[in-house]
């Protein structure tokens, strides 16, 4: 298990976090864990999980994997070659890549037979509820709504959710997403029981990446 509190920067498909760009941005990640000592990782595209892998030593996340095991599946993202490629967890069930309930408990189950961490994103505490049954390894809690925001945060708009998720989670270690856009945000969802954070646009989009994530990192 990766020590606590976690940074998860989300590359999503932005334009600076994919190809080469994926490879520049996981060796600020890289760079900025060696001067803090705090524990980050990064999720990529599936298509960049071996580049970045080969590019740094920090761990890798895939985006996403599906329920399907090696064989005829044509298209799929197989758990067994996430980590093949050097992946060593997985996002599953992100708001922006749904999954039915069924399908992504047995995903998860999969995902453990290919000892990948698995991180599963939930976008209110009864879901943080229902998916601690399951026994990921993570839960992310992030209010969709509030994904990609500025000058909002499930800190700053809603920090009680956050504690109800805490309390919800069955001692499954919550990673609070959302909007967090601040040293503050951060330092509210730490105080409320959170021990880590899925954050995207605050890094990926930020004028200078590393400071904001040593900002970020050092409120830890």
């Amino acid at each position: 298990m990766l020590p606590k509190p976690l940074w998860i920067t989300n590359f999503k498909n932005y334009e600076q976090a994919t190809g080469e760009n994926a490879v520049r941005l996981a060796k600020i990640h890289e760079q900025v864990a060696k001067e803090t000592g705090a524990s980050i990782a990064i999720a990529v595209s599936p298509l960049d999980i071996y580049r970045v892998s080969q590019a740094v030593s920090i761990p890798v996340f895939s985006q996403h994997t599906d329920l399907a095991d090696y064989g005829k599946f044509t298209g799929h993202i197989l758990p067994q070659l996430i980590k093949k490629s050097g992946g060593v967890g997985t996002l599953i069930n992100h708001s922006e890549k749904r999954i039915d309930p069924e399908i992504l408990k047995n995903t998860l189950a999969l995902a453990q037979k290919s000892s990948l961490i698995r991180v599963v994103c939930a976008e209110n505490p009864d879901e943080v509820e229902i998916f601690a049954e399951y026994d990921p390894d993570f839960i992310a809690f992030e209010p969709p709504e509030l994904i990609g925001s500025t000058g909002a945060s499930v800190s700053s708009e809603n920090p009680e959710s956050i504690a109800e998720s805490v309390a919800k989670s069955r001692g499954i270690p919550v990673l609070v997403g959302a909007g967090i856009n601040s040293v503050q945000d951060v330092k509210t969802a730490l105080e409320l029981g959170a021990q880590g954070f899925l954050v995207a646009t605050a890094i990926v989009k930020a004028e200078n990446p590393a400071k904001k994530l040593r900002e970020f990192v050092e409120a830890f």
